[in-house]
């Protein structure tokens, strides 16, 4: 099981996941962020520094999310060191459907 960056990155792109990540599995959309689902040895740190919950164990729930890594993995690039978040990141945070509105 890997974990996936969910609905909740998207227009936040918070970077505390990549710092601490020890295979640097994460990639960079324009939006948010993806872990690459062939990469991640589920270790979960990342999980828990998520400052938003955007991050989960792969489950039945969010399938989805896996489908979406692992095609969004084949073109985005990889990302090893931390930026800052989006301009207005802290306005998006609690925004639900993120991804159908702004990415899809």
């Amino acid at each position: 099981m890997t974990y996936v960056v969910t609905d909740a990155c998207v227009k936040c792109k918070y970077t505390d996941c990549i710092d601490v990540c020890p295979v640097s599995c994460f990639q960079e959309g324009e939006l948010m962020v993806i872990i690459n689902p062939d990469e991640c040895i589920d270790c979960g740190v990342c999980e828990i520094e998520c400052p938003i919950g955007a991050i989960e164990q792969e489950g039945p729930d969010n399938l989805i999310w896996v489908e979406r890594a692992k095609e969004f993995s084949k073109t985005w690039p990889s990302i090893e060191s931390s930026k800052k978040p989006l301009p207005d990141a802290d306005k998006y945070k609690d925004e639900e459907n993120k991804f159908e509105k702004y990415i899809k």
